[in-house]
């Protein structure tokens, strides 16, 4: 298991870090670092989760992770499977607004820039219709490279800055600092979590794979999660669900709710609506209304 806190490698040549990826899945588990994170899923799905916050993520989306903010994008579990001939490609981009950029982000006409970063040090979705225009000038980035690259990569800040109707995916994190213990501990109870949410996890587990008291489990997740074991893992329980439903990857809404971890279907449809605000069958409904007002409007166009 290694340690929350992860050290990008720097190039004694380069500004910029690019991380170009296809492996059988995402580094697996929770991490921070100094830089801002910029990742472009060009293949893959699973889910993200950054600071006490899931979202289900997949292919064509970009995110953007504040510095220092503990995060993993965690494949689906097919992934995870020695038969499975599944691979991700991503293409992340790491940079930091202090170290060798400080002094230009201390110019006058980079402002409004450093003032971006500095309001959105959380992380968020790059929006649907900036999507092209960022993963493009990201791709520039890739296939660039000395000044050229530089000068690519300041033009995707100008793009980041200008982005509208930003949504974060982690409005309740503020930055703070952990031990590595802390890394260590928290990771691996996110990871446990996360690999067994659709079995019957109880209490005396998850405190056993923190090594302590059920008790002092309790108080100690809620403390540094603002969540407390239930909650947080019926939320990964509901957020696999989603997956499902949007996938259309199941015989019955009994058989999903089995899936995913829950014993009665009664439970697991009112933790679902206390969840998402809606039922089951509502959230496919929507979903599916949206698909088909985007392709009628794509046609039309």
């Amino acid at each position: 298991m290694k340690v929350l806190q992860f050290t990008i490698p720097v190039s004694y040549d380069k500004t910029v870090i690019l991380k170009d990826e296809v492996l059988p899945h995402f580094y697996p588990y929770l991490h921070r670092h100094e830089e801002i994170q910029l990742t472009y899923i060009q293949k893959g799905e699973g889910t993200l989760l950054v600071g006490n916050n899931m979202h289900p993520f997949s292919a064509n989306e970009v995110y953007l992770i504040g510095a220092n903010l503990p995060h993993v994008f965690k494949s689906s579990p097919g992934y995870f499977s020695k038969k499975s001939d599944k691979n991700i490609q991503s293409l992340s981009l790491f940079f930091s607004t202090k170290g060798k950029l400080s002094p230009l982000f201390d110019l006058p006409e980079l402002k409004n820039i450093h003032t971006f970063f500095s309001n959105f040090y959380s992380s968020f979705k790059i929006p649907e219709d900036s999507l092209s225009d960022i993963s493009c000038k990201m791709l520039c980035i890739k296939y660039s490279s000395g000044l050229d690259q530089l000068l690519q990569f300041f033009q995707l800040l100008r793009s980041l800055s200008n982005l509208q109707n930003i949504i974060s995916l982690s409005p309740d994190v503020q930055p703070r600092s952990f031990s590595d213990f802390e890394g260590i501990r928290i990771s691996k109870i996110y990871c446990y979590i996360m690999e067994h949410y659709s079995k019957d996890i109880t209490l005396e587990e998850v405190a056993a794979v923190a090594y302590m008291t059920p008790q002092a489990f309790c108080r100690y997740f809620k403390k540094h999660t603002h969540h407390t074991f239930v909650s947080f893992l019926n939320e990964v329980r509901i957020n696999e669900a989603c997956k499902k439903l949007l996938d259309g990857a199941y015989d019955s809404m009994t058989s999903i709710a089995y899936d995913c971890g829950f014993n009665c279907v009664t439970n697991f449809n009112r933790v679902f609506k206390s969840t998402t605000g809606r039922s089951p069958r509502e959230y496919s409904k929507d979903f599916m209304n949206n698909v088909s007002t985007d392709t009628v409007s794509n046609y039309a166009n």
